[in-house]
């Protein structure tokens, strides 16, 4: 990570630099940048190029990145969506009735799991989807899948159309969640991407927060409406996706890399770069873009997975998106299909445990968006090695409450039990949140190089999807048969992930997505992504100078 610092030189550097900095910001015409040649540091251009390339947030342009952060989180929705939806419509009469599948057991775990296998199978074709007609491309095809996989789900008089229409709707989040996190990432300015591609991911509360209120709302409705409703609503979402996604620019490296060199410099001027072609940050991107992003890469040929696992800098970049897909499912949040069954088992009365269901979404939504607003700021691995062990704690804590409110009879419970261990719960659904929601579309886009991102983030897909089914089908049945005990499996689960963490990932923040080649080609990437370069840039006379970096 690159900063900048004051040349050693001055008396007065540090004040100097300070005066420096605010006239550059104030100053609409950007200064040059100059690099002496003994500098080799890639970050230190970058560094440089963040002091005089300042981007306006309220110019015209940047309202249209935010639309395309906006169409991201859109295709983020339904998969939310679903998740809370599933959770509230499990617990309601007349779907028990019309399905007779029962709360927990085997028959919900194919209904829940069925999901997944059609991400499984809609993750094999999003990469090639992405590649052949563009990240655009790909979130209205998975949007369009959406809307089929809703009609014949709302339709189902029967539990095989319900669990058809269950494995259409997968299908269609799983290109969607391709195209979407893929195309906001390389839209995003380099010192906006964070944020930018971290709250697309937020956008699982866009959907779980409206589903869990009008679950609320139409679970008092004496007929199927009461489950029917939710279900039409799911394709809200989608249906704005395939309505307004071709009026939004295409991503600048996906045209780059097919040969539309000058569009995408096109788009890097307009809005990377305050419509000035010579902006350092535009300056800098078009360097990268003409060293880094491959013309004959595998994205032309949708069978050639092998840019993925070919060198040691592939690998250990797939890696990294391995773990994230494993371990961003399998830290304990597959529970929260279940809430509203821990917190019955908690005591709670069916109404409180919508409402619990409700305010839970709520606490993880104000928890992750805390996060997005310092993605920017926040070393990935700190994130993940403290947030990954909190989780452990936390669910801890969850399973000792509950193997205490277990020992009580139907009479002289203690209601402080149950509240501390629903507490516990909330508090792992925020640690959750802080630490996976923001990073589990960020990080595996940071760490994929260009020509191999949408098959990378499939291949994520693919491993989340497995791990979910897992998660799905054995749930249920597992609560249903060993109860809280079920949970100390995520905790020495969580604790695993925090000692893996702590010795295989890689720090991406504060570098650019070419800038991270290098650290991945390092002989040893942990150690190389922890060694922080400083740019000692000097300013004077509307020139930026980077006089030094170590």
């Amino acid at each position: 990570m690159a900063t900048t610092t004051p040349h050693p030189q001055r008396q007065d550097s540090a004040a100097y630099e300070k005066e420096s900095i605010e006239q550059i910001e104030r100053n609409p015409q950007h200064p040059a940048i100059i690099v002496d040649e003994k500098v080799h540091d890639p970050g230190a251009r970058f560094a440089a190029a963040k002091v005089a390339g300042v981007l306006d947030p309220w110019s015209r342009a940047s309202f249209t990145i935010y639309a395309c952060a906006l169409m991201a989180f859109l295709c983020s929705m339904g998969n939310g969506y679903d998740g809370s939806l599933m959770t509230a419509i499990n617990a309601m009469e007349y779907y028990q009735k019309q399905f007779e599948s029962g709360r927990l057991g085997s028959k919900t775990g194919i209904i829940f799991s069925i999901y997944t296998v059609g991400q499984m199978a809609g993750s094999l074709f999003a990469g090639p989807i992405c590649d052949r007609f563009g990240r655009r491309g790909g979130m209205f095809a998975g949007a369009w899948g959406i809307v089929i996989g809703v009609a014949v789900i709302a339709s189902s008089h029967t539990r095989a159309q319900f669990i058809g229409g269950r494995f259409l709707l997968g299908f269609g989040i799983a290109i969607a969640t391709v195209g979407a996190p893929t195309y906001i990432l390389e839209c995003s300015p380099p010192q906006w991407r964070g944020r930018l591609t971290s709250l697309y991911n937020t956008g699982w509360f866009g959907g779980s927060i409206p589903a869990a209120g009008i679950c609320l709302g139409t679970s008092t409705i004496k007929s199927n409406w009461s489950w029917k409703i939710p279900l039409i609503i799911q394709c809200v979402p989608a249906s704005f996706v395939i309505m307004f996604v071709w009026f939004l620019p295409e991503s600048p490296r996906y045209m780059y890399q097919n040969g539309r060199k000058e569009e995408a410099y096109a788009f890097l001027t307009k809005y990377h770069g305050n419509g000035d072609r010579n902006n350092p940050i535009v300056q800098l991107e078009i360097d990268e873009f003409d060293d880094a992003i491959k013309q004959n890469g595998s994205d032309k040929r949708w069978w050639d997975y092998s840019d993925l696992v070919k060198t040691k800098n592939a690998r250990w970049r797939s890696l990294m998106v391995f773990l994230m897909g494993l371990f961003g499912q399998m830290s304990g949040n597959g529970l929260g299909y279940f809430n509203v069954d821990i917190y019955k088992s908690l005591g709670y009365n069916t109404h409180m445990q919508f409402i619990l269901n409700l305010v839970n979404s709520f606490v993880q939504a104000i928890t992750a968006w805390v996060a997005v607003s310092l993605t920017d700021r926040m070393p990935r691995r700190h994130v993940l090695v403290f947030g990954t062990a909190l989780c452990s704690l936390m669910l801890a804590a969850n399973a000792g409450f509950s193997a205490k409110w277990a020992t009580y009879g139907a009479t002289n419970k203690n209601l402080n039990v149950g509240r501390a261990g629903a507490a516990s719960f909330f508090l792992f659904n925020s640690a959750y949140a802080f630490t996976y929601t923001p990073l589990q579309s960020l990080y595996p886009a940071e760490c994929l190089e260009n020509t191999a991102r949408a098959k990378g983030v499939a291949m994520k897909i693919f491993v989340i999807s497995c791990t979910s089914f897992i998660n799905l089908l054995c749930t249920p049945i597992a609560l249903e048969n060993i109860g809280w005990k079920y949970i100390l499996v995520f905790v020495g689960w969580d604790a695993f992930e925090t000692v893996i963490w702590y010795f295989f990932a890689v720090e991406t923040q504060g570098r650019t997505l070419e800038e991270l080649d290098a650290i991945f080609s390092a002989p040893n990437p942990v150690a190389a992504s922890k060694q922080k370069s400083l740019a000692i840039v000097d300013q004077e006379q509307g020139v930026v100078r980077v006089v030094a970096a170590k």
